[in-house]
């Protein structure tokens, strides 16, 4: 957020879209099925009916009742205004009187109506104190993210949960606006207090064109990959601004920025040029700039030792696979000369052979069936029955490899500081020894065998990294011994038992969490971020899961000993079973769309814009954007190459708009703030259609999230090989979350990376009005913590498993010990440790307490939770309060087939997407031509945007249809169950002609056309 947006010259700080604004802010728009539910009247409601006379004051407080149950606001209106809802109040609930005056009542009575309906519902508006109260949470929301949307949101949750009624929006817009503004000015100040000269210096270099490119400008370049040249690039800028990373460590723990803040305002840097970096405010362009360093020092790490894990993985891999042939060969061969020793013990028992013959004469010969080396070795293997030592053959090849990883891994080891929770770690104590010998040029050769740290060498690899002389001394063959720290340390890194403190991924747990002075307040902050599940006594929680798990057990096997659960298959008598398969029947491209005129991917998302405005969600970054109808089209021309995966150069080619103009204005517009903005405004739209809460499943949003595979023509150090997917090329994932068949969130990950990590991490940072009740992935998406994580967090995690007779067989728990669940099908396999979550309750809380505040990024967190090589006793704590949900999940998932199928459903609907996305990322064959990480996070967005509108165009269409059939009274079950994702009448390839004025999409005649031809199917 800038200074200049928050400046009282300016206009009011724009947080939501005009549609948002409206669904928020604005006055219902009741159907008749609304008018029934809302302005229905309990008896309570019609006991105050009675306290007032007339039939005008009386209609008035009915109507705005309703609105009030709808939106829990109030609202200033004319009678006029709101004739059809009159009309219905009058008719249900005054016989139809006649009521001549329609204008509002007087305020007095408006605000005495009000006062009895808050009363009611045990609300309060919002006056002075309430008013004093938001902006303290204002304030504290700042010091987590300065993003308006998250204040703002953080603001309306608060509202919600205190029971009091939203204020206006130009209130909440002045309100988070001065929140922005105050932050901002205590940064500035901390930064006017402690900046030195020097420091500014420094900063203002960043920002000076020395070799014909900015430094800042350099230092946002990331390596392409991990080879040398790269690496070497990342360790310099690394050491370029090590000094002021060590003043930014200083400074912003004083200003008490979040990681998220840091974050934030580092992105800043990377969104504006320097030239709009120089118009802002200067010391606020510090606060950024530190941030930048601060961040970009940090991933600079994360760059290397990703470098070391990578490397040390693709070394151990070569020598495991190396090995392994030569054992095979050396097995081949060895059952070769096994054959031909036969034939020489053979000579032995030979009558043709004579008594008196030489034994040279028969050596001579055996020795001719086989020499004599390998005759040799032959008897040895038969006396000694020894096998080839695999191991040692890989430590062969690790000295064919020493000049090749000390050329590779030694620089980045020496340029990143590692260290572990105890102070006297045997392995830091080689790492920091091999350390201080390469940093004063010297090789370990030149120290003796018993100067050289030997306590973290394990028995069984001492006789692989030792060796006797021709003098029977013992001595160390020091390029194993290197190879070897570089090999645990990759192993305690990904364990989390040996780390970095400047870091992002590979920090100490411990520092991921909230620190001390926060936890002190963890209370307040609990009850803040709504974390109610865990803000209670633990033992009594524990208490009701033990009844409710317990409860489910005994019903569940009943019912399927009754024969009640007919879908269980019991499989021969070893007490197997089966569950019956579930299927879906929305189908992709539905035959629905068929009927449609075919319509260009340019007029899709000027329709879509026309509705939803998601164009003004790009503001110019130099901050003089104007609204031009020829500007939108080379913003849509620049959001189609992207998307499309063309790329803006062929883009500029092929279509009416030249490269450098597309160019500039993808520079200028085309941010991951701005896409992200611009996809929700659309998902929000897609959301108030008429059509959406039929696509609900069992009446609740039920979304799914799963990764897409792309293969990319240019590695990043993002890309990685994934031999199943890609062959022998390297590939990234976009990872998407899809509710109600709308992707409303999404982010691009390696293809190395587990996909259970980001399931929380996604969903919790969705920023759209969508928001569900019950999240499915695939097996793929589980993992020791997610049940619970999503649990405490308000989510209902509801996995698609492949073996559900495997998983319940491992994973299921229970309160009592197995010997007590006699005779019954399904059991449990262990007992629940409640001891091991009490003593741990607190840590657990400050886990969950430190993800709602975001100090680190949550697939962080989640990825050391889950990580197996590492089990402390709070991590063990939390994966027992997982296996409670779990296993009440397996014992749901097996009882209900109606979950089955909904699980199914959501999922499919992720394929679904999955397959319009791949159809709109068609060019170059669906390979990714980008060259850095940012590029394919910014195509990431784009094609979801574009699969956003085609979805939206299409849902417009059902729910204009829809609206059609019921004025109708036509029946419309069937249209409900047509699925939005479909293509085959949109237009993806061809002459783009953006300066063409876009074809207009006329809706009625659409829906006109489509009721003549009856294209609904069962009609």
């Amino acid at each position: 957020m800038t200074t200049e947006k928050t400046n009282t010259k300016q206009k009011r700080l724009s947080i939501l879209g005009e549609d948002e604004i409206k669904a928020i802010f604005g006055r219902p728009n009741f159907t008749y099925e609304d008018r029934c539910y809302y302005f229905s009247l309990s008896e309570p409601e019609k006991e105050l009916l009675q306290r007032l006379r007339s039939v005008k004051s009386k209609a008035y407080f009915v109507l705005q009742l309703g609105y009030f149950k709808a939106k829990h606001l109030f609202f200033t209106f004319d009678l006029y205004e709101v004739e059809e809802d009159l009309q219905y109040v009058l008719k249900q609930y005054f016989n139809n009187s006649d009521v001549t005056d329609l204008r509002s009542v007087d305020k007095f009575t408006r605000l005495n109506q009000q006062h009895m309906i808050l009363k009611l519902f045990g609300y309060r508006s919002c006056d002075t104190e309430e008013r004093r109260q938001m902006e303290e949470k204002a304030c504290q929301a700042v010091t987590v993210s300065s993003k308006p949307i998250f204040i703002f949101r953080e603001i309306m949750n608060y509202l919600f949960e205190q029971r009091i009624v939203v204020p206006g929006y130009s209130f909440m817009q002045e309100m988070v606006g001065k929140a922005i503004t105050s932050e901002q000015d205590r940064l500035k100040a901390m930064m006017y207090q402690n900046l030195e000269r020097p420091n500014i210096q420094a900063l203002r270099q960043l920002l000076e064109d020395s070799q014909g490119l900015h430094e800042i400008t350099l230092l946002k370049r990331e390596p392409k990959d991990f080879s040398l040249k790269e690496i070497k690039r990342e360790i310099n800028r690394g050491q370029q601004i090590q000094p002021l990373y060590q003043l930014a460590q200083t400074l912003l723990p004083k200003s008490e920025i979040s990681n998220e803040s840091i974050k934030y305002y580092a992105s800043l840097v990377d969104f504006y040029s320097v030239f709009r970096l120089k118009r802002l405010d200067e010391w606020m362009v510090y606060v950024y700039l530190l941030c930048f360093v601060y961040y970009r020092y940090r991933r600079m790490n994360d760059n290397l030792i990703n470098t070391l894990i990578y490397n040390v993985r693709r070394y151990v891999d070569e020598t495991k696979s190396i090995a392994k042939d030569q054992v095979y060969e050396r097995y081949t061969e060895n059952r070769q000369n096994m054959q031909k020793a036969g034939e020489v013990l053979k000579l032995l028992t030979d009558d043709d052979i004579a008594a008196e013959t030489p034994f040279h004469d028969i050596q001579k010969k055996a020795f001719s069936i086989l020499e004599r080396q390998k005759l040799t070795s032959v008897a040895d293997q038969i006396v000694t029955n020894a096998k080839w030592d695999e191991t040692a053959l890989q430590w062969e090849h690790i000295d064919q490899l020493a000049h090749q990883f000390k050329r590779h891994l030694r620089p980045l080891f020496l340029m990143v500081d590692f260290a572990a929770p105890s102070m006297n770690d045997p392995l830091m104590e080689g790492i920091e020894f091999i350390k201080q010998v390469f940093r004063q040029k010297k090789s370990l050769g030149q120290y003796a065998v018993e100067d050289l740290p030997s306590r973290f060498l394990s028995d069984s690899v001492k006789r692989y990294i030792y060796q006797q002389n021709a003098d029977g001394q013992k001595t160390l063959l020091v390029d194993r011994y290197e190879f070897l720290i570089y090999w645990l340390l990759r192993n305690r890194l990904e364990a989390g038992d040996i780390f970095c403190r400047e870091t992002i991924r590979f920090r100490s747990f411990e520092d991921d969490l909230i620190n001390n002075r926060q936890w002190q307040q963890k209370d307040k902050l609990m009850a803040d971020v709504g974390l109610t599940t865990v803000n209670q006594p633990i033992r009594d929680h524990l208490e009701k899961l033990e009844q409710k798990l317990e409860t489910r057990i005994a019903e569940i096997n009943h019912r399927i000993a009754s024969g009640e659960n007919d879908h269980i298959k019991k499989r021969g008598v070893h007490h197997r079973w089966t569950l019956s398969n579930t299927r879906d029947a929305e189908t992709t491209n539905h035959s629905f769309f068929d009927a449609l005129k075919p319509i260009d991917i340019g007029s899709i998302l000027h329709f879509a814009n026309q509705h939803c405005q998601f164009i003004d969600a790009f503001d110019h970054i130099l901050g003089r954007y104007t609204k031009q109808s020829r500007e939108d089209q080379v913003l849509i021309a620049c959001l189609s190459a992207w998307g499309t995966n063309m790329g803006l150069g062929r883009m500029g080619g092929i279509s009416d708009i030249g490269y450098p103009l597309l160019a500039a204005t993808s520079d200028n517009f085309i941010r991951l703030e701005t896409l992200k903005e611009a996809n929700d405004r659309v998902s929000n739209a897609i959301h108030n259609l008429s059509i959406f809460h039929h696509f609900d499943i069992n009446e609740v949003i039920h979304s799914s999230s799963d990764g897409q595979k792309f293969e990319t023509g240019i590695n990043t150090i993002r890309s990685r090989h994934s031999p199943k997917y890609f062959g022998l090329k390297k590939g990234i994932v976009s990872y998407t979350m899809v509710a109600n068949h709308i992707p409303v969130n999404a982010r691009i990950i390696g293809a190395n990376e587990h996909e259970s990590h980001y399931v929380f991490d996604i969903l919790y940072n969705n920023t759209t009005d969508i928001q569900p009740d019950i999240h499915s992935t695939d097996t793929h998406g589980t993992n020791e913590v997610n049940f619970a994580i999503l649990h405490f967090f308000g989510y209902q995690f509801a996995p698609r498993y492949k073996d559900i007779y495997g998983t319940v067989s491992k994973s299921l728990y229970g309160f009592k010990h197995p010997s007590q669940y006699r005779d019954v099908l399904i059991k449990p396999v262990r007992k629940i440790n409640t001891r091991l979550i009490i003593e741990e309750w607190d840590n657990i809380q400050r886990i969950l307490l430190s993800l709602a505040l975001k100090t680190t990024t949550q697939s962080i967190i989640i990825g050391k939770l889950s990580a197996y090589a590492r089990k402390n006793k709070t991590k063990r704590a939390l994966w027992e309060y997982d296996n409670i949900i779990k296993s009440l999940y397996f014992l749901d998932y097996i009882d209900s087939p109606p979950l089955r199928q909904n699980v199914q459903r959501s999922l499919n609907r992720g394929e679904s997407y999955h397959k319009l996305r791949r159809a709109v990322s068609y060019a170059n064959f669906g390979k990714l031509r980008f060259k850095t990480e940012q590029e394919q996070q910014i195509w990431g967005e784009c094609s979801r945007l574009i699969a956003n509108c085609i979805i939206y165009y299409n849902a417009s269409i059902l729910s204009n249809m829809l609206d059609y059939r019921e004025e109708h009274a036509q029946d419309s079950d069937a249209l409900k169950r047509i699925s939005p994702v479909s293509w085959q009448h949109i237009n993806l390839y061809g002459h783009y002609e953006f300066n063409k004025y876009p074809e207009s999409v006329n809706m009625e005649a659409i829906i006109q056309e489509l009721a003549q031809l009856k294209v609904i199917p069962n009609e």
